[in-house]
C-alpha cells in the first residue's frame, strides 16, 4: 500500500553517531489499513490548519506544512527541541489505492488521511460451475 523511501536517512545516522542525537522526523506518521480504507495520520502540533497544503501527483502524496517561529524578544532560551519554519513529507503510494478519493481532516494536531483501497484490490468470492450439478463457491 505504502512505499517508504527517505533519502536522508544515512545523514541522520550520522548526525546521530557524531552528536549522539536522536534523530526524528518533524512530521512523523502512523499508516494502516482499516474498513477498505488506508489511514494515514500526520502529528502537525501548532500549524495553522491553512498553512497546511496537501497534494498526489502520479500516486506520491506531498503533505507541506508551517509551523512559524515565536517572535524574538528578550528571553534566552534554555532548551530549543521543538522543530519550527516549513516541513515536508513525500509517500509513494501503491496502485491499489484509489487516489481520486482522497479526503483529509485536521483535529488536535493530527492530520488524517483517508485514501480509500480501489475495488479491484479487495478480495472476492468467485463462483465456480460444475458440469452436473451446478454451481459451488470457493472462497479465495
Amino acid at each position: 500500500m505504502l512505499m517508504r523511501t527517505d533519502p536522508f536517512r544515512d545523514l541522520d545516522r550520522l548526525a546521530q553517531q557524531v552528536f549522539g542525537t536522536a534523530a526524528r522526523p518533524a512530521m512523523p506518521i502512523d499508516a494502516y489499513e482499516a474498513d477498505g480504507a488506508f489511514l494515514i495520520h500526520f502529528d502537525l502540533p501548532g500549524v495553522d490548519p491553512g498553512s497546511i497544503d496537501l497534494g498526489v501527483e502520479q500516486n506520491v502524496l506531498t503533505v507541506r506544512a508551517e509551523r512559524p517561529s515565536p517572535q524574538p524578544d528578550d528571553r534566552e532560551m534554555v532548551v530549543a527541541e521543538r522543530p519550527y519554519g516549513t516541513f515536508s513529507r513525500q509517500l509513494f503510494l501503491g496502485e491499489t489505492l484509489e487516489t481520486d478519493k482522497i479526503e483529509a481532516s485536521y483535529d488536535a494536531g493530527v492530520l488524517t488521511v483517508r485514501i480509500p483501497v480501489a475495488q479491484a484490490a479487495k478480495p472476492r468470492k468467485i463462483e465456480i460451475s460444475r458440469g452436473d450439478s451446478g454451481a459451488q463457491q470457493i472462497t479465495s
